[in-house]
């Protein structure tokens, strides 16, 4: 979705949800998939927004990367890709979630030639209402499409956003092509680095992306 788009905004000022993407992710293992999570510090009833949510602790860090280690060592592209990530697990501590995850898509990014904007929802005078507040996100971004995750279908308004002449688009995560991959039969919905350890810069011809923005990211 990244590389589909002129500005990506991360929307952390959204609640932050247990047992959700923001702070695990699944790797493949010759046992099956494995969740990789990352501590966090929980206030109350979950009662704070992406951005404050604190990581808690630092030994997360090491199990992360020993598993990342142990299963992937094996893989076409390896070496190449663990030089890069390494630091960022190893020579690096996180006081936050948000930080956390910024750091990780722009490192992803930068490897796969992605140059999109990422801004923070932060950067934006945030408004009420859900859609209203997405398409008031776009506009200010000066945007005339706005491209959402399918699951925001339960909430979205779409009339909210055509009121305002912008374009609302569903990405489409379903039908990715498979790809080299360790440990078996073909497993989808893994964190982005079982490709990048099986496929290096090859990464590219198995991502969707919209055709007007194919030739800028094949290097």
């Amino acid at each position: 979705m990244i590389a589909a788009v002129d500005e990506f905004i991360l929307y952390d000022d959204m609640q932050y949800t247990r047992r959700d993407w923001r702070n695990r992710n699944q790797i493949k293992t010759p046992q099956g998939t494995q969740w990789l999570t990352v501590p966090v510090k929980v206030k109350g009833k979950y009662y704070q927004t992406i951005r404050e949510t604190e990581i808690d602790g630092v030994a997360w860090q090491q199990d992360h990367w020993k598993a990342i280690v142990q299963n992937y060592r094996r893989a076409a592209c390896f070496e190449e890709v663990a030089k890069i990530f390494e630091p960022y697990y190893l020579g690096r501590t996180y006081t936050h979630l948000s930080e956390l995850n910024r750091a990780l898509i722009e490192v992803v990014c930068r490897y796969l030639g992605i140059q999109t904007k990422i801004s923070n929802s932060w950067d934006f005078q945030l408004i009420e209402g859900k859609s209203e507040r997405l398409a008031d996100l776009c506009a200010q971004a000066g945007g005339g499409e706005y491209i959402s995750g399918p699951a925001a279908k339960d909430y979205i308004v779409p009339e909210v956003f055509s009121r305002r002449n912008i374009r609302l688009s569903w990405f489409d995560y379903s039908d990715y092509k498979e790809y080299p991959q360790l440990w078996g039969d073909f497993t989808h919905g893994v964190t982005i680095l079982d490709l990048l350890f099986n496929c290096g810069e090859r990464t590219i011809s198995y991502m969707k992306y919209r055709p007007d923005r194919a030739q800028s990211l094949v290097r």
